[in-house]
Protein backbone atom coordinates (compact mmCIF):
# COMPACT_ATOMS: atom_id res chain seq x y z
CA UNK A 1 0.00 0.00 0.00
CA UNK A 2 1.48 3.66 -0.72
CA UNK A 3 1.92 5.69 1.67
CA UNK A 4 -0.52 8.56 0.16
CA UNK A 5 -3.34 5.32 0.91
CA UNK A 6 -1.71 4.48 4.19
CA UNK A 7 -2.39 8.04 5.41
CA UNK A 8 -6.00 8.79 3.61
CA UNK A 9 -7.22 5.46 5.18
CA UNK A 10 -5.46 6.68 8.53
CA UNK A 11 -7.43 10.28 7.70
CA UNK A 12 -10.39 8.02 7.35
CA UNK A 13 -10.49 6.61 10.68
CA UNK A 14 -9.45 10.35 12.47
CA UNK A 15 -12.70 11.66 10.91
CA UNK A 16 -14.71 8.84 11.66
CA UNK A 17 -13.73 8.94 15.70
CA UNK A 18 -14.83 12.87 15.13
CA UNK A 19 -11.19 14.30 15.84
CA UNK A 20 -10.44 17.31 13.95
CA UNK A 21 -7.68 19.86 13.55
CA UNK A 22 -8.54 22.97 15.92
CA UNK A 23 -7.61 25.71 12.81
CA UNK A 24 -10.54 27.74 11.85
CA UNK A 25 -10.96 30.18 9.61
CA UNK A 26 -10.67 33.82 11.38
CA UNK A 27 -14.59 35.15 12.93
CA UNK A 28 -16.27 32.42 11.36
CA UNK A 29 -16.36 29.88 14.36
CA UNK A 30 -19.47 28.61 15.46
CA UNK A 31 -19.97 26.06 17.71
CA UNK A 32 -20.12 22.68 16.33
CA UNK A 33 -23.45 21.70 17.84
CA UNK A 34 -24.43 24.70 15.55
CA UNK A 35 -22.97 23.38 12.56
CA UNK A 36 -26.06 21.29 11.68
CA UNK A 37 -28.64 23.46 11.74
CA UNK A 38 -26.75 26.27 9.17
CA UNK A 39 -29.75 28.84 8.38
CA UNK A 40 -29.01 29.12 4.48
CA UNK A 41 -28.05 26.07 3.03
CA UNK A 42 -31.34 24.76 3.42
CA UNK A 43 -32.37 22.72 0.13
CA UNK A 44 -29.16 23.54 -0.85
CA UNK A 45 -27.49 21.57 -4.00
CA UNK A 46 -24.28 20.75 -1.28
CA UNK A 47 -26.62 20.96 1.58
CA UNK A 48 -25.25 17.21 2.76
CA UNK A 49 -22.10 17.87 2.01
CA UNK A 50 -21.58 20.81 3.83
CA UNK A 51 -23.41 19.78 6.64
CA UNK A 52 -21.06 16.87 6.93
CA UNK A 53 -17.95 19.12 6.99
CA UNK A 54 -19.18 21.53 9.23
CA UNK A 55 -20.13 18.28 11.93
CA UNK A 56 -16.52 17.61 11.43
CA UNK A 57 -15.02 20.55 12.18
CA UNK A 58 -13.25 21.05 8.51
CA UNK A 59 -15.75 24.04 7.28
CA UNK A 60 -17.37 26.52 9.32
CA UNK A 61 -20.20 29.33 9.36
CA UNK A 62 -20.42 32.63 10.73
CA UNK A 63 -21.37 33.79 14.05
CA UNK A 64 -24.69 34.99 13.11
CA UNK A 65 -25.32 31.11 12.05
CA UNK A 66 -25.04 31.42 8.13
CA UNK A 67 -22.63 29.38 6.11
CA UNK A 68 -22.83 31.50 2.63
CA UNK A 69 -22.36 29.08 0.58
CA UNK A 70 -22.05 31.58 -2.58
CA UNK A 71 -19.08 33.90 -0.89
CA UNK A 72 -15.75 33.93 -2.11
CA UNK A 73 -12.99 31.87 -0.24
CA UNK A 74 -9.22 33.60 -0.36
CA UNK A 75 -5.89 31.40 -0.62
CA UNK A 76 -5.26 32.13 3.00
CA UNK A 77 -8.44 30.13 3.78
CA UNK A 78 -8.38 28.09 1.70
CA UNK A 79 -5.21 26.93 3.41
CA UNK A 80 -6.58 26.74 6.50
CA UNK A 81 -9.71 24.29 4.83
CA UNK A 82 -6.76 21.80 3.37
CA UNK A 83 -4.74 21.81 6.59
CA UNK A 84 -8.09 20.92 8.17
CA UNK A 85 -9.38 18.19 5.80
CA UNK A 86 -5.97 16.94 5.42
CA UNK A 87 -4.35 16.95 8.93
CA UNK A 88 -2.44 13.75 8.91
CA UNK A 89 -0.93 14.24 5.19
CA UNK A 90 2.61 13.89 4.87
CA UNK A 91 5.01 16.69 4.80
CA UNK A 92 7.59 15.55 2.41
CA UNK A 93 8.80 18.84 1.55
CA UNK A 94 10.21 21.84 2.53
CA UNK A 95 8.40 24.36 3.97
CA UNK A 96 8.43 27.71 2.17
CA UNK A 97 9.08 30.93 3.52
CA UNK A 98 6.62 33.42 1.40
CA UNK A 99 7.71 37.25 0.77
CA UNK A 100 4.19 38.14 1.70
CA UNK A 101 3.23 35.81 4.43
CA UNK A 102 5.02 37.46 8.16
CA UNK A 103 5.23 34.66 10.99
CA UNK A 104 2.80 37.05 12.61
CA UNK A 105 0.04 36.05 10.25
CA UNK A 106 -3.37 34.25 11.28
CA UNK A 107 -2.51 31.64 8.50
CA UNK A 108 0.94 31.32 8.71
CA UNK A 109 0.78 27.94 9.98
CA UNK A 110 -1.94 27.03 8.00
CA UNK A 111 0.04 27.91 4.78
CA UNK A 112 3.36 26.37 5.76
CA UNK A 113 1.73 23.21 6.27
CA UNK A 114 0.14 23.49 3.07
CA UNK A 115 3.32 24.33 1.23
CA UNK A 116 5.11 21.09 3.10
CA UNK A 117 1.93 18.60 2.18
CA UNK A 118 2.33 19.68 -1.67
CA UNK A 119 -1.41 21.17 -1.75
CA UNK A 120 -0.41 24.85 -1.97
CA UNK A 121 3.26 25.89 -3.72
CA UNK A 122 2.85 30.17 -3.94
CA UNK A 123 3.77 31.47 -6.97
CA UNK A 124 7.15 31.73 -8.87
CA UNK A 125 7.97 35.27 -7.30
CA UNK A 126 8.08 34.23 -4.14
CA UNK A 127 4.98 35.34 -2.59
CA UNK A 128 1.62 33.57 -1.80
CA UNK A 129 -1.00 36.37 -1.70
CA UNK A 130 -3.03 35.08 0.79
CA UNK A 131 -5.91 37.94 0.53
CA UNK A 132 -6.41 36.68 -3.03
CA UNK A 133 -9.85 34.80 -3.83
CA UNK A 134 -9.22 31.35 -4.99
CA UNK A 135 -10.17 30.45 -8.41
CA UNK A 136 -12.18 26.96 -8.89
CA UNK A 137 -8.92 25.90 -11.39
CA UNK A 138 -6.44 26.29 -8.73
CA UNK A 139 -8.55 24.41 -5.54
CA UNK A 140 -8.79 21.48 -8.56
CA UNK A 141 -5.02 21.87 -8.86
CA UNK A 142 -4.03 22.21 -5.61
CA UNK A 143 -6.29 18.92 -4.55
CA UNK A 144 -5.30 16.92 -7.31
CA UNK A 145 -1.20 17.70 -6.70
CA UNK A 146 -1.78 17.32 -2.63
CA UNK A 147 -3.40 13.78 -3.37
CA UNK A 148 -1.05 12.69 -6.03
CA UNK A 149 -3.76 12.13 -8.48
CA UNK A 150 -1.94 10.88 -12.52
CA UNK A 151 -4.40 11.22 -15.80
CA UNK A 152 -4.08 7.99 -17.05
CA UNK A 153 -4.62 8.32 -20.89
CA UNK A 154 -4.90 11.85 -22.92
CA UNK A 155 -5.32 15.05 -21.04
CA UNK A 156 -6.84 16.48 -24.44
CA UNK A 157 -9.27 14.04 -24.64
CA UNK A 158 -10.24 13.75 -20.70
CA UNK A 159 -11.09 17.62 -21.18
CA UNK A 160 -13.00 17.67 -24.25
CA UNK A 161 -14.62 14.44 -23.04
CA UNK A 162 -15.86 15.73 -20.06
CA UNK A 163 -15.91 20.03 -20.80
CA UNK A 164 -17.83 21.68 -22.91
CA UNK A 165 -15.79 24.59 -21.82
CA UNK A 166 -12.32 22.51 -22.01
CA UNK A 167 -10.22 24.92 -24.00
CA UNK A 168 -10.15 27.72 -20.78
CA UNK A 169 -8.72 25.68 -19.18
CA UNK A 170 -5.15 27.37 -18.40
CA UNK A 171 -2.25 25.69 -19.78
CA UNK A 172 -0.84 24.97 -16.11
CA UNK A 173 -3.78 23.37 -14.95
CA UNK A 174 -5.13 20.79 -17.72
CA UNK A 175 -3.05 17.86 -16.59
CA UNK A 176 -3.98 17.73 -12.71
CA UNK A 177 -7.84 18.90 -13.37
CA UNK A 178 -7.60 16.00 -15.73
CA UNK A 179 -6.71 13.15 -13.17
CA UNK A 180 -9.38 15.44 -10.44
CA UNK A 181 -12.13 14.55 -13.20
CA UNK A 182 -11.21 11.00 -13.90
CA UNK A 183 -10.67 10.64 -9.69
CA UNK A 184 -14.57 12.18 -9.45
CA UNK A 185 -13.00 15.50 -7.99
CA UNK A 186 -14.65 17.63 -10.01
CA UNK A 187 -18.38 19.59 -9.30
CA UNK A 188 -19.93 21.32 -11.48
CA UNK A 189 -23.31 23.07 -10.84
CA UNK A 190 -25.84 23.72 -12.05
CA UNK A 191 -24.55 22.02 -15.23
CA UNK A 192 -21.69 19.46 -15.58
CA UNK A 193 -20.36 20.12 -18.57
CA UNK A 194 -19.39 23.56 -17.71
CA UNK A 195 -16.27 23.81 -14.96
CA UNK A 196 -16.34 27.50 -15.12
CA UNK A 197 -12.30 26.94 -14.55
CA UNK A 198 -11.41 30.67 -14.30
CA UNK A 199 -14.37 31.50 -12.20
CA UNK A 200 -13.76 32.59 -8.44
CA UNK A 201 -14.88 29.22 -5.88
CA UNK A 202 -17.62 29.82 -3.85
CA UNK A 203 -17.35 28.50 -0.68
CA UNK A 204 -19.80 25.50 -1.37
CA UNK A 205 -17.72 24.76 -4.42
CA UNK A 206 -14.51 23.96 -1.82
CA UNK A 207 -17.01 22.01 0.25
CA UNK A 208 -18.25 20.12 -3.02
CA UNK A 209 -14.34 19.18 -4.03
CA UNK A 210 -13.47 18.61 -0.03
CA UNK A 211 -15.92 16.46 0.14
CA UNK A 212 -15.31 14.34 -3.10
CA UNK A 213 -11.68 14.10 -2.01
CA UNK A 214 -12.61 12.98 1.45
CA UNK A 215 -14.77 10.31 0.15
CA UNK A 216 -13.45 6.85 -0.05
CA UNK A 217 -14.20 4.22 -3.14
CA UNK A 218 -16.88 2.36 -0.82
CA UNK A 219 -18.63 5.69 0.38
CA UNK A 220 -21.72 7.05 -1.46
CA UNK A 221 -21.37 10.82 -2.55
CA UNK A 222 -22.70 13.24 -0.30
CA UNK A 223 -23.55 15.26 -3.77
CA UNK A 224 -26.27 14.38 -6.46
CA UNK A 225 -24.12 12.78 -9.56
CA UNK A 226 -25.65 14.75 -11.98
CA UNK A 227 -23.09 17.54 -10.63
CA UNK A 228 -19.76 15.22 -10.68
CA UNK A 229 -17.97 15.37 -13.55
CA UNK A 230 -16.59 11.81 -15.06
CA UNK A 231 -19.60 10.09 -13.05
CA UNK A 232 -21.05 9.57 -16.64
CA UNK A 233 -20.79 8.02 -19.77
CA UNK A 234 -20.34 9.98 -22.49
CA UNK A 235 -22.08 8.43 -25.86
CA UNK A 236 -21.35 10.09 -29.27
CA UNK A 237 -22.12 10.98 -32.90
CA UNK A 238 -20.20 10.95 -35.39
CA UNK A 239 -19.91 13.97 -37.83
CA UNK A 240 -22.27 13.10 -41.04
CA UNK A 241 -25.08 11.47 -38.29
CA UNK A 242 -28.59 12.41 -40.02
CA UNK A 243 -31.07 14.07 -37.26
CA UNK A 244 -34.93 14.13 -38.54
CA UNK A 245 -37.16 16.93 -37.09
CA UNK A 246 -40.33 18.13 -36.96
CA UNK A 247 -41.49 22.01 -36.34
CA UNK A 248 -44.78 21.43 -34.17
CA UNK A 249 -45.81 25.48 -34.55
CA UNK A 250 -47.17 24.98 -38.22
CA UNK A 251 -47.03 23.11 -41.35
CA UNK A 252 -44.69 25.24 -42.92
CA UNK A 253 -42.04 28.75 -42.78
CA UNK A 254 -42.26 31.39 -44.72
CA UNK A 255 -39.13 33.61 -44.33
CA UNK A 256 -37.44 36.25 -46.82
CA UNK A 257 -34.44 34.86 -48.70
CA UNK A 258 -32.54 37.98 -46.71
CA UNK A 259 -33.60 37.55 -42.98
CA UNK A 260 -32.58 35.41 -40.16
CA UNK A 261 -35.20 34.13 -37.90
CA UNK A 262 -34.58 32.13 -34.75
CA UNK A 263 -36.53 28.75 -34.80
CA UNK A 264 -36.86 25.82 -32.42
CA UNK A 265 -37.30 22.14 -33.83
CA UNK A 266 -37.98 18.77 -32.56
CA UNK A 267 -36.21 15.61 -32.75
CA UNK A 268 -38.87 13.19 -34.66
CA UNK A 269 -36.68 9.82 -33.80
CA UNK A 270 -34.02 8.41 -30.76
CA UNK A 271 -30.74 8.89 -32.51
CA UNK A 272 -28.39 6.20 -31.59
CA UNK A 273 -24.51 5.42 -31.56
CA UNK A 274 -22.86 3.09 -33.75
CA UNK A 275 -23.20 0.66 -30.13
CA UNK A 276 -26.62 1.72 -30.47
CA UNK A 277 -26.58 3.85 -27.26
CA UNK A 278 -29.28 6.43 -27.20
CA UNK A 279 -27.99 9.78 -27.36
CA UNK A 280 -30.82 11.87 -28.69
CA UNK A 281 -33.83 10.75 -27.19
CA UNK A 282 -37.44 11.89 -29.69
CA UNK A 283 -38.46 15.23 -28.57
CA UNK A 284 -35.30 16.81 -27.53
CA UNK A 285 -35.32 20.18 -28.83
CA UNK A 286 -32.67 21.48 -31.61
CA UNK A 287 -32.49 25.28 -31.16
CA UNK A 288 -30.89 27.70 -34.04
CA UNK A 289 -31.91 30.18 -36.58
CA UNK A 290 -33.17 30.25 -40.31
CA UNK A 291 -30.14 32.18 -42.51
CA UNK A 292 -29.91 33.54 -45.74
CA UNK A 293 -27.93 31.15 -48.02
CA UNK A 294 -27.19 30.79 -51.53
CA UNK A 295 -30.44 33.18 -52.38
CA UNK A 296 -32.34 30.31 -50.23
CA UNK A 297 -32.53 29.71 -46.56
CA UNK A 298 -30.55 27.34 -44.26
CA UNK A 299 -31.23 26.45 -40.63
CA UNK A 300 -28.16 26.71 -38.25
CA UNK A 301 -28.18 24.32 -35.19
CA UNK A 302 -26.43 25.59 -32.26
CA UNK A 303 -27.89 23.66 -29.11
CA UNK A 304 -29.51 20.39 -28.60
CA UNK A 305 -31.45 20.49 -25.44
CA UNK A 306 -31.81 16.64 -24.03
CA UNK A 307 -33.75 15.81 -20.87
CA UNK A 308 -33.05 19.62 -19.64
CA UNK A 309 -29.33 19.71 -20.37
CA UNK A 310 -28.24 22.39 -22.99
CA UNK A 311 -25.64 20.58 -25.22
CA UNK A 312 -23.45 22.79 -27.86
CA UNK A 313 -24.11 21.04 -31.30
CA UNK A 314 -22.71 21.80 -34.88
CA UNK A 315 -25.32 20.47 -37.79
CA UNK A 316 -26.87 22.24 -40.69
CA UNK A 317 -29.60 21.25 -42.94
CA UNK A 318 -29.65 21.73 -46.81
CA UNK A 319 -30.05 25.32 -48.37
CA UNK A 320 -33.78 25.34 -49.44
CA UNK A 321 -33.89 27.46 -52.31
CA UNK A 322 -37.42 26.73 -53.27
CA UNK A 323 -38.84 30.14 -53.53
CA UNK A 324 -42.58 31.88 -54.75
CA UNK A 325 -43.12 35.63 -55.87
CA UNK A 326 -45.06 37.62 -53.41
CA UNK A 327 -48.15 37.95 -56.19
CA UNK A 328 -48.52 34.34 -56.31
CA UNK A 329 -51.60 33.30 -55.92
CA UNK A 330 -51.05 30.07 -54.30
CA UNK A 331 -49.37 31.40 -51.58
CA UNK A 332 -52.53 32.90 -50.21
CA UNK A 333 -53.22 28.81 -49.67
CA UNK A 334 -49.44 28.30 -48.37
CA UNK A 335 -50.12 30.87 -45.30
CA UNK A 336 -52.30 28.96 -44.00
CA UNK A 337 -50.80 27.57 -41.16
CA UNK A 338 -47.79 29.00 -41.53
CA UNK A 339 -45.38 31.18 -39.46
CA UNK A 340 -44.08 33.97 -40.95
CA UNK A 341 -41.27 36.40 -40.50
CA UNK A 342 -41.25 39.91 -40.13
CA UNK A 343 -38.87 40.32 -43.39
CA UNK A 344 -41.13 38.18 -45.19
CA UNK A 345 -44.11 39.64 -44.14
CA UNK A 346 -43.17 43.11 -45.66
CA UNK A 347 -43.24 41.93 -48.81
CA UNK A 348 -46.63 39.75 -48.08
CA UNK A 349 -48.05 43.13 -47.08
CA UNK A 350 -48.90 43.67 -50.80
CA UNK A 351 -50.78 40.71 -51.29
CA UNK A 352 -53.31 42.27 -48.34
CA UNK A 353 -53.17 45.77 -49.06
CA UNK A 354 -51.40 48.81 -46.40
CA UNK A 355 -55.30 49.32 -45.69
CA UNK A 356 -55.86 46.44 -43.82
CA UNK A 357 -52.72 47.51 -41.30
CA UNK A 358 -54.90 49.85 -38.93
CA UNK A 359 -53.60 52.24 -36.21
CA UNK A 360 -54.03 49.72 -33.09
CA UNK A 361 -51.58 47.61 -35.21
CA UNK A 362 -48.73 49.68 -34.87
CA UNK A 363 -46.75 49.18 -31.80
CA UNK A 364 -46.29 52.17 -29.87
CA UNK A 365 -43.78 53.19 -27.46
CA UNK A 366 -40.42 51.00 -26.85
CA UNK A 367 -40.93 48.71 -29.67
CA UNK A 368 -41.03 51.60 -32.37
CA UNK A 369 -38.06 52.78 -30.25
CA UNK A 370 -35.58 49.95 -30.43
CA UNK A 371 -35.88 50.15 -33.86
CA UNK A 372 -35.11 54.06 -34.39
CA UNK A 373 -31.54 54.10 -35.24
CA UNK A 374 -31.83 50.96 -37.77
CA UNK A 375 -34.76 53.18 -39.27
CA UNK A 376 -32.80 56.52 -39.25
CA UNK A 377 -33.84 57.93 -42.71
CA UNK A 378 -36.53 56.04 -43.92
CA UNK A 379 -40.02 56.90 -44.54
CA UNK A 380 -42.43 56.95 -41.01
CA UNK A 381 -44.78 55.27 -42.93
CA UNK A 382 -43.14 52.92 -44.43
CA UNK A 383 -41.45 52.36 -41.01
CA UNK A 384 -44.93 51.88 -39.05
CA UNK A 385 -45.80 49.83 -41.90
CA UNK A 386 -43.58 47.34 -41.18
CA UNK A 387 -43.68 47.53 -37.29
CA UNK A 388 -47.55 46.56 -37.91
CA UNK A 389 -46.84 43.82 -40.05
CA UNK A 390 -43.64 42.40 -38.19
CA UNK A 391 -46.61 42.51 -34.72
CA UNK A 392 -49.73 41.64 -36.45
CA UNK A 393 -49.79 40.59 -39.56
CA UNK A 394 -52.57 38.08 -38.72
CA UNK A 395 -55.18 40.25 -38.66
CA UNK A 396 -54.67 41.41 -42.46
CA UNK A 397 -53.72 38.37 -43.59
CA UNK A 398 -56.13 35.97 -42.14
CA UNK A 399 -59.05 38.25 -43.69
CA UNK A 400 -57.37 37.53 -46.91
CA UNK A 401 -57.36 33.71 -46.17
CA UNK A 402 -60.43 33.34 -44.22
CA UNK A 403 -57.99 30.86 -41.60
CA UNK A 404 -58.11 32.34 -38.07
CA UNK A 405 -55.24 29.83 -36.84
CA UNK A 406 -52.56 32.55 -38.43
CA UNK A 407 -51.96 34.48 -35.36
CA UNK A 408 -49.50 37.22 -33.79
CA UNK A 409 -47.86 34.64 -32.20
CA UNK A 410 -46.72 32.82 -35.72
CA UNK A 411 -44.95 35.73 -36.54
CA UNK A 412 -41.08 34.05 -36.45
CA UNK A 413 -39.49 37.31 -35.09
CA UNK A 414 -41.68 39.03 -32.71
CA UNK A 415 -43.58 42.58 -32.58
CA UNK A 416 -40.42 44.70 -31.20
CA UNK A 417 -38.04 43.10 -34.33
CA UNK A 418 -40.50 43.87 -36.90
CA UNK A 419 -39.47 47.21 -37.32
CA UNK A 420 -35.96 46.49 -36.91
CA UNK A 421 -35.95 44.33 -39.67
CA UNK A 422 -37.66 46.16 -41.94
CA UNK A 423 -35.14 48.51 -41.86
CA UNK A 424 -32.23 46.47 -42.79
CA UNK A 425 -33.71 44.49 -45.48
CA UNK A 426 -35.52 45.39 -49.06
CA UNK A 427 -38.91 46.68 -47.64
CA UNK A 428 -40.51 45.67 -51.41
CA UNK A 429 -39.53 41.52 -51.23
CA UNK A 430 -40.21 39.95 -54.41
CA UNK A 431 -40.10 36.56 -53.60
CA UNK A 432 -40.33 34.36 -50.47
CA UNK A 433 -38.71 30.71 -49.18
CA UNK A 434 -41.71 28.83 -48.16
CA UNK A 435 -40.16 25.96 -46.23
CA UNK A 436 -41.35 22.50 -45.68
CA UNK A 437 -39.82 21.56 -42.03
CA UNK A 438 -40.50 17.88 -41.53
CA UNK A 439 -38.85 17.35 -45.11
CA UNK A 440 -36.81 20.37 -45.47
CA UNK A 441 -34.57 20.80 -42.01
CA UNK A 442 -33.16 16.81 -41.62
CA UNK A 443 -30.14 18.17 -39.61
CA UNK A 444 -26.78 16.60 -40.43
CA UNK A 445 -23.77 17.18 -37.66
CA UNK A 446 -20.86 18.74 -39.06
CA UNK A 447 -18.83 17.88 -35.85
CA UNK A 448 -18.87 15.44 -33.65
CA UNK A 449 -21.72 15.41 -30.69
CA UNK A 450 -20.68 14.36 -26.92
CA UNK A 451 -23.69 13.89 -24.57
CA UNK A 452 -23.25 12.74 -20.88
CA UNK A 453 -25.24 9.85 -20.47
CA UNK A 454 -26.23 10.48 -16.17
Amino acid sequence: MSTLHKWQKKLALTLSLGITSTAVIPMLSVPAAAQANLSDIQGHWAQSCIQSLAQQGIINGYPDGSFRPNASVTRAEYATLVGNAFPNAPRNQNARNFSDVSSSYWAYNAIRQASQTGFLTGYPDGRFQATQNIPRAQVLVSLGNGLDYAPNGSVNAILDQNFSDSGSIPSYARRTIAAATQNQLVVNYPNVRYLNPNQIATRADVAAFLCQALRSSQQASLLSSQYIAGDFNVNSLTAGTTVPVTYAEADRVIVSPTETAALTLTVDANIRDRNNNLVIPKGSEIIGELQPRDGGSQFVASSVVIDGQDYPIQAFSDVITRTRSVRDPNLVSLARNSVIGAAAAAGISGLVGNRTITAEKVIPGAAVGAAIETNRGRAVPAIARDTAIGAALAAGISGLVGNRTITAEKVLSGAASGAAIGGVVDPNVKRVVVIEPDADLTLELSQPLQVAQL
